[in-house]
């Protein structure tokens, strides 16, 4: 249970800070901060299994557009994808456009 609370955790600190490392200058700070619990809620509905690592699988039936970059997520291929790496992913391709 700890290590669930601590992941849960871990989680909304790395959201919340993408979220607001992710606001243009001039953004607007709520919108940023839904769009970081809209992603937060969809991981934790696609991870099924709440261990806070979302398969291949999970991604494909919870998160589509998550899938079809999962490879390039899952730097380490350890066959699963955090949030943290999901927000980070997100943050770089915002950065890149």
């Amino acid at each position: 249970m700890k290590k669930l609370l601590a992941a849960m955790l871990l989680c909304c600190a790395s959201t919340i800070t993408f979220a607001q490392s992710a606001a243009p200058q001039g953004g607007n700070p709520q919108r940023m901060e839904r769009m970081a619990q809209q992603l937060q809620m969809r991981f934790s509905n696609a991870n099924t299994t709440h261990d806070g690592k979302l398969t291949k699988q999970q991604a494909e039936a919870g998160m589509p557009m998550v899938a079809q970059h999962f490879d390039e997520i899952d730097t380490q291929k350890a066959g699963y994808i955090t949030l943290p790496q999901i927000a980070a992913f997100m943050q770089e391709r915002g950065a890149a456009h």
